[in-house]
């Protein structure tokens, strides 16, 4: 789901940096921050969510984050399905005119998502999984 300056993508494929990058590259940027969360600990994390309604919610968060900071643009990702160890499973970049608006709206969009989107995750460890206490889908709780 984009807007003209506002992209938000839940997916089952790999996520790329330098691709957010590209999407939020803007003439009148003088910083682009990116960030990506990996799995750690564990041996793979299994995501779930309701993609249409995750999408809304991301795009929603990204577009006030761009209000609130001045941003130029701003792009999140966040992978659904199973994410081996090391692997990314959620992505931002924003840009802006100065580092401080971009590392501030870089932040907002990552803690927000995390809070906020309808995803769900469960940890797998030597062929068992448990679900991250308050992420069962289907629960009232927030994100994983």
């Amino acid at each position: 789901m984009t807007t003209s300056l506002a992209h938000a993508r839940v997916t089952a494929d790999p996520l790329s940096l330098d691709a957010l990058a590209r999407l939020v590259g803007r003439p009148t940027a003088g910083a682009i921050v990116t960030f990506q969360g990996t799995t750690r600990d564990v041996d793979s994390l299994e995501y779930e969510a309701y993609r249409e309604m995750a999408e809304e919610r991301i795009v929603a968060i990204v577009s006030d984050a761009i209000a609130r900071h001045g941003l130029a643009a701003a792009a999140a990702e966040h992978r659904i399905g199973t994410v081996a160890l090391g692997e990314a499973s959620v992505a931002v970049a924003v840009s802006a005119a100065h580092r401080g608006e971009a590392f501030a709206g870089a932040r907002e969009i990552i803690d927000r998502i995390k809070s906020e989107a309808p995803i769900w995750k469960k940890e797998v460890e030597e062929g068992e999984g448990r679900w991250v206490e308050g992420t069962r889908p289907g629960s009232d709780a927030g994100s994983g």
